[in-house]
Parts: structure tokens; sequence; C-alpha cells
């Protein structure tokens, strides 16, 4: 077990103020692997008086100059993958290929796609009689989440800094470790000091103070749909920009025209990824009453290959509330055929990969956000009754159509109450805006739309 010491505040790694700690303990085995230090308000307050003390000078450099700073920031996210991937695999469980291509991999895509944005945006423009600067909008706090902890941070960071902002990051105290990495990759990037800020601590605490401090700008926040409310109402209150990025319900739609095999094979394999603690995932997939139960079939030996092939959930609580999820569905009518509550392993926080069948709409398990291994499968009678079900939950972050013919599945999309839609298993875009409809969010995070959630504007008529 190692013991980390001190915050990243101010361009150097400082003492924290209290003697508190956080343990954190590996998923897989439930043995403690760290400790940091549990911030307090003094903490909060001495990063966010870096943050604003370094506003000024990181808001007048020059685009390029920050531009450099974050493709300097891309290379050493590039050249510490492995260690970045070993750290993600410990916190957080999630499997070493998984750490590797995902955890570690896309985060040095999206620093890299604000290298390039923010040498290329116009951050000046003339409108008519006017010309309209974009100017940053100051000193954000950015509370991240513990499912991908390091996308996280970078795809508010990474803007933040493109825009000319400066930034203090809370991560989750369940998956600090590659938080620290990341300051530390900040630091040899040469960022001047003040710009990016990191201190550790529980939300209640940390994050809370983080929240409503009165020099803080903006409130960026990623996790559940219920504390981006309290933060929504803080923010409110104190009139600061807020960006939220919350839970999903997301539907797998599956029309008559579509490949079933490869639509269920591909949704299954969504819902897994991660261990299912993803919020975008296709958490019900919608399948034709004409074909519901050889779907079902394939869901349920789709589901049986990842027994062995995903991690542990990142707590015993989040083991335990997921359970509780698959016995509330079981409860309600819904019929198991993968996986169930039993425990797969006897040590580690795993949840077996589960498919839960004649599930209903009003179900709690097609309403409510599970975050884990779950699927539910969903039949419906025709075209308007998908929609009807895909639509009729309070979320709206992600989505899948798939049909035989492109445009059949495009214009079902374009009727769904989601920001983000695959078509026929359309790829990840890192440029692509990532955001949800409805309780599920507000505002937008990756490419150009994520810079602009970090810039206000002001225009001058002559």
């Amino acid at each position: 077990m190692k013991a980390y010491d001190g915050m990243y505040i101010d361009g150097a790694w400082r003492p924290a103020a209290g003697p508190d700690v956080i343990e954190i303990v590996g998923p897989a085995d439930e043995q403690v692997i760290a400790t940091v230090p549990a911030g307090t308000v003094e903490d909060v307050d001495a990063a966010v008086r870096a943050a604003r003390a370094a506003l000024p000078a990181w808001a007048a450099t020059p685009p390029a100059e920050r531009a450099a700073r974050l493709a300097a920031l891309r290379d050493q996210l590039h050249a510490r993958r492995d260690e970045i991937a070993a750290t993600v695999t410990a916190e957080l469980g999630a499997p070493e290929k998984l750490s590797q291509t995902v955890h570690a991999g896309v985060p040095v895509a999206v620093a890299g796609s604000y290298a390039e944005l923010a040498s290329t945006y116009s951050f000046e423009e003339k409108i008519g009689n006017s010309t309209v600067y974009h100017e940053p909008v100051g000193v954000v706090a950015a509370i991240t989440p513990w499912n991908y902890p390091l996308h996280q941070i970078v795809a508010k960071a990474a803007p933040a800094l493109a825009a000319g902002c400066t930034i203090v990051v809370k991560p989750a105290e369940n998956t600090p470790l590659v938080a620290r990495i990341f300051a530390e990759c900040v630091h040899e990037a040469g960022v001047p000091a003040g710009v990016f800020n990191l201190v550790t601590g529980l939300g209640a605490v940390a994050g809370q103070a983080l929240a409503e401090h009165p020099d803080v700008d903006l409130l960026s926040f990623t996790g559940s749909t219920a504390v981006g409310r309290r933060i929504g109402a803080i923010a409110a209150g104190m009139v600061k920009r807020v960006a939220l990025e919350l839970g999903g319900k997301s539907a797998n739609v599956i029309l008559p025209s579509a490949d079933l095999a490869r639509a269920v094979n591909v949704g299954v394999a969504n819902v897994m990824s991660n261990s299912g603690q993803t919020c975008s995932a296709w958490t019900r997939m919608l399948v034709h009453r004409d074909r519901y139960d050889e779907a079902v079939e394939l869901a349920a030996a789709a589901a049986a290959k990842y027994g062995d092939r995903i991690g542990p959930l990142v707590s015993a609580r989040q083991r335990d509330r997921v359970r509780g999820y698959i016995e509330k569905g079981v409860a309600e009518g819904a019929r198991l055929v993968a996986g169930g509550p039993e425990a797969p392993r006897p040590q580690g926080w795993y949840v077996s990969p589960t498919v839960l069948a004649d599930v209903t709409p009003d179900m709690t398990v097609a309403q409510e956000e599970i975050f884990g291994p779950v699927l539910c499968v969903l039949p419906y009678e025709d075209e308007e009754d998908a929609l009807r079900i895909a639509n009729g939950t309070v979320y709206g972050l992600a989505g899948a159509v798939w049909a035989g013919d492109e445009a059949e599945a495009v214009a079902f999309a374009r009727r769904m109450d989601t920001g983000q839609v695959d078509i026929n298993g359309g790829r990840f875009n890192p440029l692509a805006p990532f955001g949800g409809y409805k309780q599920s969010g507000v505002g937008r995070e990756l490419g150009v739309h994520g810079l602009t959630e970090y810039l206000q504007t002001k225009s001058l008529q002559f």
C-alpha cells in the first residue's frame, strides 16, 4: 500500500490542510492499495485562489501557446499510457485491455483534439458592425466521476485550458490515483502554476466546498442526476454557469429490417463494457414482438460469453445496488435468462452479466439507471410503440438504432429524445458533441461544442 501526500495547488504538491485520508480499495481483491489526503474547505479555497490568481495571464496567453501546452500534455499522457492503464485497472477494476484501449487511449485522443482546436478556433469574429470576442468564462470547478476517471477529467480540463480558463478538479474518491498522474502530466507539459489544480477528497466536503465557492465561475459536474440537481441548485442560487453530464437509460432500438444477430451481439457488448458502469450504455434493448424470442435467446447466449471477461464493480455498495435491481426486476415480473444476483466469485465486487426478458416499460429496471452489467429486453408492437418506449423515461443521453436501410434508421433516430444516437453500430467520435436531453444533463462535452461551454461572448459595436 502506498500513502500519497499533498494536493497539486499552484504548480506544486502541497501538504493537505487536515490529517484525514481516504483509503483506496481494489475492487478485484478488496484490499487497500493506497491512501490519499481527504481535502478540506481550506484546501479547496487555496486551489480556487491559485486558479483565480493565474487566470488573467492564462486568459491572455495566445491560443497558439495554449495549444502547444495541450499538445505537450497529450504527449505526456501517451508516454505514460501503460502506467495509466495499470492504475485504472487497480483502482477501478477494469480489465487490462479495456484500460489500455479506452481508459488510457481515449484521453490521448481528446487532449490532442483540443490542442488542434485551440489553434484553429476563431476566438474573434465580425458580425455586421460588431466584433464578437469569445473569451474564457473564468475559474472552472470540475467534479468528476469514478467510472471513466481519466477521460472525464480530460474532457473537462482540456477544453477549459484551450479556452483560456483555469481549473480546479475534484476527482471521485474511489478513483483518485489516475488523477494524480494527470496532474504530473500537466506539470511536465509546462502548464503555468495555478492554471490546473487538483484536490482529492469526499464529495460532501471538498465537492460541496468547491461548488459553493464564490470565486468559481462555472461548475462542471459528471455523475448521478440526483447529485446533478443539487449542483444545479447551487449554481442557480449563485448565478453561476453550469454544465451537467448526468444519468441515462438509453434505448437500443432494433427495427424489423435490421441484422438481428449483429444488433443483439453489439448491443450486449455495449452494456457489458466497463462492467456496465457507463452512463450512455444501451441498457434497454427494444425488439419487435415477431422476433422477440429469437433476440432474447441471442442476448442470453452473448451475455454468457462475458462471464469471465468483465471486471468487478467499483465498490461493495455499487455491487449491492446492482444486485438489488436484479432482484427487484424479477420480483416485478421480469424473466431472468442470464446471470442473476448471486455472487459469481468468492472475492471481489463482481456481478454476473445479466439479461432480463419480458420487461415492461413501467418496471423499475426499465426506468432507473442500474449502472451495472444488466440488460433489459423489451418487446414492441410497431414503430410508434417502439418510439413511445424509447422516449418513455426521464433520461435522454444516448441510444442506438438498427435497420436494414440507413435512411430508415436515421428517420427513427431523429424522433428520439436523446443527445447522441449510433446508427447501425456507428463508431465513437471524440469530436462529436456528447450530452443529454431532459434529465440527462445540460451542455455538451467533446469537440468544438465542448470548447464553447467554457467561453462567453463579448461584442463591440463600431
